[in-house]
């Protein structure tokens, strides 16, 4: 069988990998293991379920609904909603489950299917896999009132926007900033909550249609964000994807912040109030070795994951930290949520602004990056990535030639069909060489 959970959660074309069918089959299977794993014993059990802009969005709902009831659970519509506004009220709500309709910063065609359990937290591999391998099986399905109701829930985006704003101790008065919305799930949370909080808000691509999420906007696309900073004199811009858990930033002067930056700022920060847990934050093998130089030379930690929030999310719980993120904009803050998310991530940076007085650009020169190259290959059997010999010698001549003066990182995705080199180096001109020679052997070597 194949295997339809990536690093997060089911993802494809919709109507095409992605159909009404698998969608109805997940949610009925999903509800049948957690039932079975005693997750709904001696009660009712209930699910919440949310979504992105995408009109796929639409008849997926209404499968993922269709599944659910048909096991027996009740389903509360939140209607569109960021993907950690789902996990919040997954957990305020007192849901057995949840259920995120969203293919994050993916092209509009595309959607996704996340579950996360009670408490608004992700799924487990082993779940997952238990729910794969229930697919399609017969079961003896509830009939009269053991079916699951359908109900609406009006108010979750002002219950979210309200918690977000919440989170935030000293009011940004007098700070403008400019929220590219990305067409996406936060249109709606996202500018109200900075408003709540205190900020002038200027939201930019937050009228979608359905058709334009991530569309040239979002943080993919940070060139409208930075024509926008600079043509209003805010003092800085966010830009979110598709389901608002992740979001980059620029200064005033429209210089890029990212992760890796607004995870230094707000480590700091933390660590100053001393609420960084053991000094330490979290991130993956992807950040920038000049982030991992800066933490250390504040006095913090850095532990190092797989490229994943899930992987971020996993060694946080387990040890306890408090901050964690990813070179790509997920930041975690698990003092308030139990994923990513880029409004609660804006709003905090926009804080450390007030609380020093201090710029942007000034807060994140605390890190300064190594040239790094990003190369996505196409068209490869990333399963063969790790096994080839060729492959794996050729990585190792680039490294012996770089010595201690860089890196290289070549990994399979785990949410699209191609395999990733990265690089980083002195210069950029050396970084983009040694990653166009691995780009041309693991083209040579995993074609299909």
């Amino acid at each position: 069988m194949a295997r339809h959970f990536g690093t997060d959660g089911v993802r494809g074309l919709a109507n095409g990998e992605l159909t009404a069918s698998l969608a109805l089959d997940l949610s009925v299977s999903a509800a049948r293991v957690l039932a079975e794993h005693g997750e709904f014993a001696g009660h009712r059990p209930l699910a919440v379920v949310g979504r992105d802009t995408r009109i796929s969005g639409e008849f997926l709902e209404a499968a993922v609904v269709a599944g659910l009831a048909s096991a027996g659970v009740d389903a509360l519509l939140l209607g569109v909603l960021p993907t950690p506004g789902v996990a919040h009220l997954t957990a305020s709500l007192g849901a057995d489950l949840g259920v995120m309709l969203s293919a994050s910063h993916n092209p509009m065609p595309d959607n996704g299917i996340k579950f996360l359990a009670r408490g608004g937290v992700k799924l487990g591999d082993a779940l997952e896999l238990e729910i794969e391998s229930r697919l399609g099986q017969v079961f003896e399905k509830p009939t009269g009132g053991d079916v699951g109701r359908v109900l609406h829930y009006d108010n979750a985006v002002e219950e979210y926007a309200a918690h977000l704003a919440s989170t935030v101790r000293r009011p940004l008065d007098g700070l403008t900033v400019v929220l590219d919305c990305a067409e996406g799930a936060a249109f709606e949370a996202g500018p109200l909550a900075l408003r709540e909080a205190g900020a002038t808000v200027i939201a930019i691509h937050a009228k979608p249609t359905g058709l334009n999420i991530n569309d040239q906007c979002g943080s993919t696309h940070l060139e409208p964000l930075r024509a926008a900073v600079l043509e209003h004199g805010a003092d800085a811009g966010f830009a979110l994807d598709g389901d608002a858990d992740r979001c980059l930033a620029v200064d005033a002067a429209g210089e890029t912040v990212d992760g890796d930056q607004i995870l230094a700022v707000l480590a700091i920060s933390m660590a100053e109030a001393g609420r960084l847990v053991k000094d330490t934050v979290v991130a993956t093998v992807m950040s920038n070795l000049g982030f991992v130089t800066a933490m250390r030379a504040a006095g913090l930690g850095v532990r190092q994951t797989k490229v994943g929030d899930r992987y971020v999310l996993e060694a946080m719980r387990v040890s306890g930290y408090t901050l964690g993120g990813e070179q790509s904009g997920h930041v975690i803050m698990s003092d308030y949520a139990t994923t990513g998310d880029g409004i609660l991530t804006a709003l905090h940076v926009l804080e450390r602004m007030a609380e020093t007085g201090q710029s942007l650009a000034s807060l994140a020169s605390v890190v300064t990056r190594l040239p790094q190259v990003l190369v996505n290959v196409p068209g490869v059997d990333k399963a063969r990535a790790d096994d080839d010999a060729v492959l794996a010698a050729a990585v190792a001549e680039e490294e012996y030639a770089l010595g201690d003066t860089g890196r290289i990182l070549l990994r399979p995705s785990g949410t699209e069909p191609l395999v990733r080199v990265m690089v980083e180096a002195p210069t950029h001109d050396l970084a983009q060489g040694v990653a166009d020679r691995l780009a041309a052997v693991v083209l040579q070597q995993l074609a299909l």
